[in-house]
């Protein structure tokens, strides 16, 4: 059951990056801040896995044909679910942006069983569903929420493109190197982050060459964005090599609490008490998809 305190850390983490991100997206665009959490986290991502190479005796490079499918894939599906994460954020709020990419749960159990012959209990099925539910309440906007046109399709579609992205990564981790996951876990992330760097800084300086000078601009945050967006990354790519990507998905929703925290103290924003009620709801169901 390791895989469930790094699932939090690295949930943690990615409220951090996504806070960086949000914060330069304005001057960047989506893409711009995109490519943010890939170019500034490559360095730190090779680090990682280097240092995760040195200490861990016996471990042997499986570089497959299947590894490095998953890994372009996986990087083409990140890349297109993380721009629309930060639509979400931009023409919603930063808690519910980051609530409905959390519909990324249902999809992780579906994926995983329909394409990965992933097998969960129906305990963690009916705590998906639970949480799912929880979360539907939590997004669904009202009041003085204000979401933009497209924000919600945004949003969700952000969700369903990360669980697919994540059952990628999965089978590329697994493939390298699967008798030690964690190393396996940071060179998967550094391989991924080396592809979506060269492919979206050269779709930007082709596309958008002022988007790609405003990430250059705001480098000192987007430093910031790099590590926590490696760091988290690693954490999540050694928890999903040791559990389905449901359940890690699931107990993934604590980022939600930790996102509305961030969001009330970054950027004024507030959530209902029904929305603190579904919440817990959503709570309940990814204790239920965890320990299922």
């Amino acid at each position: 059951m390791i895989w469930i305190p790094i699932t939090v850390a690295a949930a943690a983490l990615q409220v951090a990056r996504n806070a960086a991100q949000r914060s330069i997206m304005g001057g960047a665009g989506p893409w711009g801040a995109t490519l943010v959490r890939f170019l500034f986290g490559l360095p730190f991502a090779t680090v990682f896995a280097a240092a995760g190479w040195l200490l861990t005796p016996g471990a042997s490079a499986h570089p497959t044909p299947i590894f490095w499918l998953a890994c372009f894939a996986g990087a083409g599906l990140q890349i297109a679910a993380t721009a629309a994460l930060l639509t979400a954020m931009h023409r919603s709020t930063f808690a519910l942006g980051t609530a409905m990419q959390q519909s990324g749960l249902p999809f992780a159990l579906v994926w995983g069983a329909l394409f990965f012959g992933d097998h969960v209990g129906p305990v963690t099925w009916a705590g998906g569903l639970i949480a799912s539910v929880g979360l539907a309440i939590l997004t669904w906007p009202r009041g003085e929420v204000v979401m933009r046109k497209g924000a919600a399709l945004a949003g969700l579609g952000s969700g369903a493109v990360f669980a697919l992205s994540a059952n990628c990564f999965r089978q590329a981790s697994l493939a390298f190197e699967p008798a030690h996951p964690a190393v396996s876990a940071f060179v998967t992330v550094m391989v991924v982050q080396a592809i979506q760097t060269v492919g979206l800084t050269s779709y930007l300086a082709w596309r958008n060459p002022e988007s790609l000078k405003a990430v250059i601009a705001a480098w000192r945050q987007s430093l910031g964005a790099g590590f926590c967006g490696a760091a988290a990354s690693g954490l999540w790519f050694t928890a999903m090599a040791l559990s389905p990507v449901g359940p890690v998905r699931a107990v993934g929703v604590v980022e939600m609490p930790i996102a509305a925290i961030a969001g009330r103290r970054l950027f004024k924003e507030r959530l209902t008490p029904l929305q603190l009620l579904a919440g817990v709801v959503t709570a309940v169901g990814v204790v239920m998809a965890a320990v299922g």
